[in-house]
């Protein structure tokens, strides 16, 4: 359903919520509890850790209130429980709380997160927000004309916001709850006789894509004849658009089954579609390569990304001479299987690929990979 926008109006933040501000909160000194803590992370739904109940802190209702990262990157939250905000973390509780519900703070805070271009680059929006304006649809009259609140409790020019068609349109939007058949393994992996690898005799290639000016993009929403432009971005899979494939060389297509680094961010996913990069990719590719073995070892391969910033770039010869501790290959009678080849290591070990893809198939939700 495309939504037509063209007749919705701006509301203010400040009209609609009243906002709070996070006191100070040490949190080297809460008992862990099952109560959330929103913090200003835009990361794992803003929670950065869960507390026991704090007296002297207001706990917010999540069916009324939006918690907000407003430092950093701008990001806005709807929570599955009630919670706590940590220092300087931004909440919004809705002035007309017999309103709203769930479905309208999920529209609302889809229709606020769209602001968050504009808080960048060191830009905060702190201060800024009780005067950001939210376009949202409005109630009419019989005769089609905007309803007018005399009170102008929502907007200084008295449109109402339509809450009703609001939810109506959250609950049509298709989706099933995503289920799994694994249940929660207790088993702990052992990584006492997990061996170091190069990553470079763990590749059969390693080369720089060719780069995608997104200028010359054009970004669409169609499935057909699209294609997703992979950069250095650190959310998305890596997938900062999806563009029309007109007028892209077909020779700059990369294949699927490929792991994507950013050399200047070190940010690297699997890639299971075909696609095209951006500037300063570097495409990894391998025999035993799948989905399952590539998330395993981009697991711990992320763990290196720390060790490039302020300018230090993860390039192909660092890369390559990247060292992962990984498990390997036994034999029947416990001892490591030495390969006289050599290929994976200088001491012959080789990776236990099939444990690898096993043990992320078995974690919960690993069968819907």
């Amino acid at each position: 359903m495309k939504l037509d926008v063209a007749n919705w109006k701006p509301f203010q933040i400040d009209k609609m919520f009243d906002i709070y501000t996070g006191g100070d909160l040490i949190m080297g000194e809460i008992t862990e509890g099952d109560i959330p803590i929103a913090s200003n992370s835009a990361e794992n739904n803003n929670i950065a850790a869960y507390t026991s109940i704090i007296s002297d802190r207001k706990l917010f209702d999540h069916t009324k209130s939006i918690s907000i990262a407003d430092r950093g990157k701008f990001w806005a939250f709807i929570q599955a429980k009630d919670f706590y905000i940590a220092t300087r973390v931004k909440a919004l509780v809705c002035k007309d709380c017999n309103i709203l519900n769930i479905y309208q703070l999920s529209f609302i805070v889809s229709v606020l997160n769209q602001e968050s271009f504009k808080f960048a680059y060191g830009r905060n929006c702190c201060a800024n927000l009780p005067l950001i304006k939210i376009s949202l649809p409005v109630q009419y009259n019989l005769d089609g004309s905007p309803v007018i609140d005399s009170t102008f409790r929502y907007s200084d020019e008295g449109y109402v916001p339509d809450w009703q068609w609001m939810e109506s349109y959250v609950k049509t939007l298709h989706h099933l709850p995503l289920t799994t058949k694994n249940t929660k393994s207790e088993k702990r992996i052992n990584i006492e006789e997990w061996k170091d690898f190069e990553f470079g005799k763990l590749i059969s290639k390693i080369y720089k894509a060719k780069a995608h000016n997104k200028d010359d993009l054009t970004e669409t929403n169609s499935t057909i004849s699209s294609i997703r432009y992979i950069t250095r971005t650190g959310e998305d899979n890596g997938c900062e658009l999806i563009v029309s494939m007109n007028d892209i060389d077909r020779d700059t297509i990369e294949e699927a089954n490929a792991i994507t680094i950013g050399d200047t961010t070190a940010t690297c996913f699997y890639q299971d579609e075909k696609f095209i990069a951006g500037d300063h990719m570097v495409v990894v590719r391998a025999e035993w390569l799948n989905k399952a073995r590539a998330l395993f070892v981009l697991s711990i391969l992320k763990k290196e990304q720390y060790k490039y910033s302020y300018g230090r770039a993860f390039l192909m010869d660092r890369i390559k001479a990247t060292k992962l501790k990984l498990p390997i290959v036994h034999n029947d009678d416990g001892a490591p299987y030495v390969d006289e080849t050599h290929k994976f290591s200088d001491n012959g070990y080789v990776p236990d690929w099939t444990f690898m893809e096993n043990y992320i198939k078995s974690l919960p939700y690993g069968d819907r990979i």
